[in-house]
């Protein structure tokens, strides 16, 4: 892999660095959400920044990769997003949520669980 150089990287909500000057990607795990996904360490910064895109997104934008994994990546990612926003979602909301929509949240949740843990290892 190679970096491609001069080029300006989004870490969402308007925050950009140029992807030479990444050093290194770390994904949150504890305190992870909307606007929190990944530390961002950039040269000549003594803290990092944090990122509302995930590390794979953002690696995407800095190198080259083939359209099927970039593509894949992408899917991957959302799912982790859709997976982030519905475990907060207490019991009662979720039972309302089957009863007035017929939207299973449990069952969604239990599906992208397996289709991460197949992906991803």
């Amino acid at each position: 892999m190679e970096i491609r150089e001069n080029v300006i990287v989004s870490l969402g909500y308007g925050k950009y660095v140029r992807s030479d000057k990444v050093f290194a990607l770390e994904p949150i795990e504890d305190d992870r959400g909307p606007g929190r996904r990944t530390k961002v360490y950039v040269e000549d910064l003594k803290e990092p920044i944090i990122a509302s895109r995930t590390e794979t997104s953002i690696l995407a934008n800095m190198v080259e990769f083939p359209r099927e994994v970039i593509e894949a990546n992408v899917a991957l990612e959302l799912l982790q997003d859709i997976m982030d926003d519905i475990q907060p979602i207490g019991p009662m909301l979720r039972k309302s949520i089957k009863k007035e929509a017929g939207f299973d949240l449990d069952k969604i949740e239990k599906r992208i669980e397996e289709i991460l843990k197949h992906e991803i290892g």
